[in-house]
């Protein structure tokens, strides 16, 4: 039994470049935490991959036979170890990272070991989706149907790295993918047998059904102290097309010419069942009490606002619809939103117009420094729209306005809150050489609601793309909105997940509907809840969590940048 508590995750369809980038963030905070004397959480990621052919350290090039730049696969290099392997739809990938024992009395785990204990988990979930006989088949690794027969046929294959006592990759079982795929290989360097999957064999069985079983046999053989489980909502929109207008600019009428209701409209009610959300009417009645922003009139919010309009800038705090614009703006600050005004997302909780962008102003990143430098500002918060239409999602531009307010206003720590640049490594890449003292990406709700909350964003791509900002070094933030339908405890294991691949900074503030057409209010958290998660935030390694009822992004910005950066002088709280 391992002293640790095993958190699982149901991820959905994720790019194995953002699944390995995953796995390498959760491994080396682990490594951290351990380092520290913490004691760190082992993971169970559960996952499909678009198309993708693998290729293990042991890889004969002879056994990958189509061309590396196929248009039909990613061909990757990896780490593990292993020959050449597929990955695609309809096939169970689990990717167990754990800290594993010793061997014997010596310091290195026992490899072989963790081995066999995946083997025997796959063995026992076949058996028990009733195909047998199964089994090991002496000199071949991974699993394999009618191992002692005339026709032993391989079901999933196993592929593990060992480091710093951790491991990473794992295996990856056939439920029904296609088949013909594996003809571009020769699979795991086996010529002299065959593949096969549960449904070839008979299996009536889908992959939601398998992940439940592999994942009570894998907890009953690794025996941990604890299961955690948080999922991403299975899609139910086969064809992948589930996206609403939730912009305030779009027709009045959420149904017009669809002959559908006003308000919560027809897929993003379906989207929300499937999440388990139960949808009224979303009225919630009067607001209560500490919900009720007070607004101040006083010179500075004129000047900002006098700044901001000489300049010809945009602000996330007048786009959004930000509670705290008053506030922030009579103490001199603001959040300067970049690449325009229009997003090419439409998320279920955001007041930002989603028609179609225009392009790029080239003279943004000068005027927003010379607004920084005119505001004195000590610290500038830049976000941006998110723009899939550009080739690097506006990183460029980014990059561009952060080295500007480098050069004008030197003394000034500069935030970036992006989007997830659609998983872009080298896009972000482009992003951090510009040197920005805060990378902010925004997880913005718990991973059952994603698909409703977001649904052109992915839980296990912003994790990605945190994950590797931390790899650099720069603070790392991220943020949640509350009252959309999660619960406590998915949000507790939200905030495991941020820390767990290096997040520092987190906010939480409470969700508040733009308009009719958005997502409905579920409930109000209380004042002293947000107070608890500050509290659960602590106790799990976050270095600052800001958590109130009108928290957003940027709220108290720089006061939780310096207090991050006191905290990496402490010593961490990992319990």
């Amino acid at each position: 039994m391992t002293d640790a508590t095993l958190r699982v995750r149901w991820l959905g369809t994720v790019a194995y470049r953002e699944a390995w980038s995953l796995q390498r963030a959760l491994h080396r905070q682990a490594l951290v935490v351990a380092e520290a004397g913490g004691r760190p959480d082992d993971h169970l990621l559960l996952l499909e991959h678009p198309p993708t052919l693998t290729l293990g350290r042991q890889t004969n090039p002879a056994h990958l036979l189509v061309d590396r730049d196929t248009p039909k696969f990613d061909v990757l290099d990896v780490d593990r170890g292993g020959d050449v392997t597929y990955h695609g739809p309809g096939q169970l990938v689990a990717y167990p990272l754990l800290g594993l024992p010793g061997k014997g009395s010596g310091d290195l785990p026992d490899t072989p070991a963790h081995v066999r204990l995946l083997e025997g988990v796959l063995i026992d979930v076949v058996r028990a989706l009733g195909i047998d006989p199964v089994g090991r088949l002496d000199g071949y690794p991974g699993v394999w149907i009618d191992p002692d027969g005339s026709r032993p046929r391989k079901v999933a294959a196993i592929g593990v790295r060992i480091v710093g006592g951790r491991s990473l990759h794992g295996v990856a079982l056939n439920v029904d993918p296609d088949m013909s795929h594996f003809d571009s290989i020769v699979p795991c360097g086996i010529s002299e047998h065959g593949v096969t999957s549960l449904a070839a064999e008979g299996a009536a069985v889908d992959l939601r059904e398998v992940a439940e079983e592999f994942v009570d046999r894998f907890a009953a053989a690794w025996e941990p102290m604890a299961v955690e489980r948080a999922d991403v909502a299975w899609r139910h929109d086969p064809d992948g097309a589930d996206l609403s207008d939730f912009s305030r600019f779009g027709a009045p009428d959420p149904g017009a010419g669809r002959n559908e209701p006003a308000g919560v409209s027809v897929r993003l009610r379906g989207r929300l069942e499937a999440a388990g959300v139960a949808v009224g009417d979303g009225a919630m009645g009067p607001k209560p009490d500490w919900m009720r922003a007070r607004w101040r009139h006083d010179p500075n919010v004129l000047s900002v606002k006098r700044t901001i309009g000489d300049l010809d800038l945009v602000t996330v705090c007048e786009e959004a619809g930000c509670p705290n614009l008053s506030e922030c703006w009579s103490e001199g600050t603001a959040t300067f939103m970049l690449c325009g005004e229009r997003c090419t997302r439409a998320c279920g909780f955001c007041l930002v117009d989603t028609r179609h962008p225009g392009g790029l102003d080239a003279g943004e990143p000068d005027r927003v420094a010379a607004a920084v430098e005119r505001m004195g500002l000590d610290h500038a918060v830049l976000t941006m729209v998110a723009r899939d239409d550009l080739v690097d999602g506006g990183a460029d531009h980014v990059a561009r306005t952060v080295a500007a307010i480098g050069s004008l206003a030197p003394e000034c720590s500069v935030e970036v809150l992006i989007s997830d640049l659609r998983g872009s490594a080298s896009a972000l890449e482009t992003v951090l050489a510009a040197g920005p003292e805060v990378l902010n990406h925004n997880v913005e709700t718990v991973p059952r609601l994603q698909r409703a909350v977001r649904p052109s964003a992915g839980y296990a791509r912003s994790l990605t793309v945190l994950g590797r900002a931390a790899e650099t070094g720069v603070v790392v933030k991220s943020g949640l909105i509350v009252g959309m339908g999660e619960r406590t405890d998915e949000v507790h294991a939200t905030m495991c997940d941020l820390a767990a691949v290096g997040v520092e900074v987190v906010t939480i503030g409470q969700y508040l509907r733009p308009t009719a057409r958005h997502l409905p209010v579920a409930r109000w958290w209380r004042p002293e809840e947000f107070e608890a998660l500050v509290e659960f935030g602590r106790s799990v390694g976050l270095r600052h969590v800001e958590a109130s009822p009108f928290t957003r992004s940027s709220h108290h910005a720089r006061s939780s940048y310096l207090r991050a950066l006191e905290a990496r002088h402490r010593v961490p709280a990992w319990g």
